[in-house]
């Protein structure tokens, strides 16, 4: 049966560590070789298509880019008849879709011949958070994950599938977490990143409060606020979340050696400004690096290194 990489709920301690573990340690260039992985993409993205087709040609093995257009999952062609044909040529799909439940449906239509990655969707965001997990250990703990225990990391802004995949990986790992957001905007409880069911490890703190969330915190994090499908919403999110633009002024009530950290891409002027962004304090591109850190980790996990 093949490994998935779905959400970080999904994946015990154990493995977490190994993965974390993997994608900084030394490898063998022929982990992959002669193996394809389909690159399946109904969301576009930089960093994810650059990161997944850069570590799957390190690893010696060939990455396939599928976009919208060309698959039209459930539109031009059921999830299932995908899944079924992409099994036939590869061992490993990497998706970024826009529905998690295609997950499922393609590991049941394929009896697991294939392996799952999540790149992006509704429910999660797990490859970003490993490269967040490795950003904040190689700046607070010399690369050691473990040692991030009692770090204070504050999200401000709209709470998203990128929110709940941090904060379940942080928590587990001691890290203390507050999510600062306006009513509508904040973390719920339920579904399959969940952060709010964890025990144990770091606390949860949820405020409607820039200013609170980010007080005496380590690290400050946050998303843009008009997502790919709420474009419609813009005008509305940008009056909702004024109040929780990452600003200079907001930075001043974080420690003063508090870092930014953003998954990109930013839409400048409104989640944060170009002062933050471009500051001696954004470790933004350190993260765009470790997203291909995070993809080596995932990739040599699921071919089961030892």
């Amino acid at each position: 049966m093949s490994r998935h990489f779905l959400t970080i709920a999904d994946i015990g301690d154990r493995d977490l560590a190994a993965i974390y573990e993997m994608a900084l340690s030394p490898f063998d260039d022929t982990t992959l070789q002669g193996q394809g992985v389909a690159l399946v993409f109904e969301r576009p993205s930089l960093r994810t298509r650059a990161s997944s087709s850069s570590a799957v040609s390190e690893l010696g093995g060939f990455a396939t880019f599928f976009s919208d257009e060309e698959i039209g999952l459930d539109t031009r062609e059921s999830a299932e008849d995908v899944g079924r044909t992409l099994a036939q040529m590869y061992a490993i799909c990497a998706a970024r879709i826009r529905h998690h439940e295609v997950f499922a449906r393609m590991a049941s239509a394929t009896q697991d011949q294939m392996s799952l990655i999540n790149l992006l969707s509704d429910v999660a965001h797990p490859t970003q958070a490993v490269a967040d997990v490795l950003t904040l250990a190689e700046h607070f703990a010399d690369g050691h994950v473990k040692d991030l225990a009692g770090l204070k990391v504050a999200y401000v802004g709209d709470a998203t599938n990128v929110t709940r995949s941090l904060a379940v990986a942080l928590l587990r790992l001691g890290v203390d977490v507050t999510v600062g957001a306006p009513e509508g905007y904040q973390l719920t409880r339920g579904g399959l990143e969940d952060p709010s069911s964890l025990s144990g490890g770091g606390t949860l703190r949820l405020t409607d409060s820039a200013v609170n969330a980010v007080a005496g915190v380590d690290a400050v994090y946050t998303d843009a606020w008009v997502s790919m499908g709420f474009e419609d919403e813009a005008a509305k999110r940008r009056a909702d979340l004024a109040d929780f633009r990452v600003t200079t002024q907001l930075m001043d009530h974080a420690k003063p050696t508090a870092v930014l950290l953003h998954c990109l891409p930013a839409h400048r002027g409104d989640e944060i400004t170009d002062e933050v962004l471009d500051s001696a304090a954004s470790l933004v591109w350190r993260q765009v690096f470790h997203r291909r850190s995070a993809m080596l980790g995932v990739l040599r996990w699921i071919k089961e290194e030892t």
